[in-house]
């Protein structure tokens, strides 16, 4: 009984108490602390809204040149992919840290309905808006189901 180890399940898997220190130690001292909190997990975030005539996506991609944005809408799904990369090469200087950041970033969504001729894209700010009119502005695919 004294030989036991205690343990925590977590995400299915069982963790012994010193895992805790380590991820703790590791993230203290990681050197990704200056990296922007939107690109962490490698997203963005996106909000979609949708009324009677059409859906609003608003993306942020802080720090993204409009020319890196790619929009694409196949078999119902609208993907937004950007690309980052922030290299830049300073000879004269003597760094003691100097940091890039590159990468890839892609979400999908499934959005149906879509009249795809007239959908139009914008991007101020940091913020990509798009405006996906819908194709049929009378379809209901709301259904109730009475429960036995």
């Amino acid at each position: 009984m004294f030989g036991m180890v205690p343990y925590r399940k977590y995400n299915g898997n069982i963790q012994r108490n010193e895992d805790y220190f380590n991820k703790f130690f590791q993230s203290f001292f990681s050197d990704d602390t200056f990296e922007p909190v939107i690109f962490k997990n490698n997203n963005f975030n996106v909000d979609v809204k949708e009324d009677e005539n059409q859906y609003t996506v608003e993306a942020d991609l802080p720090g993204i040149k409009k020319e890196d944005i790619t929009l694409e809408y196949q078999n119902n799904y609208l993907t937004i992919s950007a690309k980052r990369n922030n290299a830049t090469e300073d000879k004269t200087s003597s760094y003691v840290k100097k940091e890039r950041s590159h990468g890839e970033f892609k979400r999908t969504f499934y959005i149906d309905n879509v009249d795809e001729n007239s959908v139009n894209a914008s991007f101020k700010d940091g913020v990509l808006n798009i405006s996906i009119p819908k194709k049929d502005k009378t379809v209901n695919n709301k259904k109730r189901f009475d429960i036995h």
